[in-house]
């Protein structure tokens, strides 16, 4: 199963927007120092809509390299094209990852019947672990919990999901109607705790790009149900939980890095440096929690 803190690494970039793969090392030696189960590339925090097919598989071959073995390393390698999903998964797999991560198709807006056949598909074309990443605000759409039961039913390498959808109801019957060994991690670092007080497993983290060992020591609080210390940790945290979406993730967590001095300021566009008034107010929170 997996459980515990997973970070969704962000994706540091020369002037030039070369990728840094330096720092993007010292990066992941960071939290695997800190105690996360996993890394997590080429996610939506590592800005993977804007790079190329041939720099996402670089970034995942590096970061096999780099935590060689030592904790998990979960691809993302989904799209809203089958196709070139299934090829991404089995490329992933060939470097070496231990799942690969699969977002909700897109703006195609497929029925649940094309979201089973999507997932199944590449389910199919890999030996190692599917999950599932259900997120209705980035996709439109969302994996309905029967759809969810029949891949789980019928796919014996999918057996996680990456919850994000926000609704803590949806959470609770997928927890109540699934096998022991299946896994659900929380997509928002903020419900993180209240999911795991369900039954859930982790979170798939942004916030551990910077705190991981709060992160870690939260999650492992709660997973050995020591509750009260884990609520501690949350209630501290929990405007980190708010501040880290001020603006569209993953702006506002690569400018807290930037002003640790682990990264440079550059985002590919869209994505593009937060504005002056909130990054007035991320500085004055970073000063508040010592994070500077």
């Amino acid at each position: 199963m997996y459980k515990g803190v997973f970070t969704a690494i962000i994706t540091p970039f020369n002037q030039d927007e070369s990728i840094n793969f330096e720092k993007l090392a010292e990066l992941i030696e960071f939290n695997i120092e800190n105690g996360v189960s996993g890394i997590v590339p080429c996610g939506t925090t590592g800005e993977s809509p804007t790079m190329t097919h041939q720099e996402k598989l670089a970034v995942i071959k590096k970061t096999v390299e780099i935590v060689n073995g030592r904790v998990k390393v979960i691809a993302g390698t989904g799209s809203n094209c089958t196709k070139a999903s299934v090829e991404m998964s089995k490329e992933a797999e060939k470097l070496g990852v231990d799942g690969v991560l699969i977002v909700n198709p897109y703006y195609n807006k497929p029925t649940q019947e094309g979201l089973y056949r999507h997932f199944k598909a590449i389910a199919d074309a890999v030996n190692i672990e599917v999950i599932l990443y259900n997120i209705k605000g980035r996709s439109a759409i969302n994996l309905e919990t029967e759809t969810l039961l029949r891949l789980e039913k019928d796919c014996s390498n999918i057996n996680t999901v990456k919850e994000a959808s926000g609704n803590l109801e949806q959470m609770k019957n997928v927890i109540a109607q699934t096998p022991d060994t299946f896994s659900v991690l929380s997509g928002d670092d903020g419900i993180a705790l209240e999911l795991v007080k369900l039954g859930g497993q982790g979170v798939i983290s942004v916030a551990s790009n910077v705190i991981p060992n709060v992160m870690s020591k939260m999650m492992n609080y709660a997973l050995s149900n020591d509750m009260e210390k884990a609520e501690n940790i949350n209630k501290k945290w929990s405007e980190f939980f708010n501040i880290e979406f001020i603006e569209t993730n993953p702006i506002p967590v690569k400018y807290m890095l930037v002003k640790q001095g682990k990264i440079e300021e550059i985002y590919r566009l869209p994505i593009c440096p937060m504005s002056n008034t909130n990054k007035a107010k991320v500085d004055a929170y970073m000063e508040q929690m010592e994070l500077l």
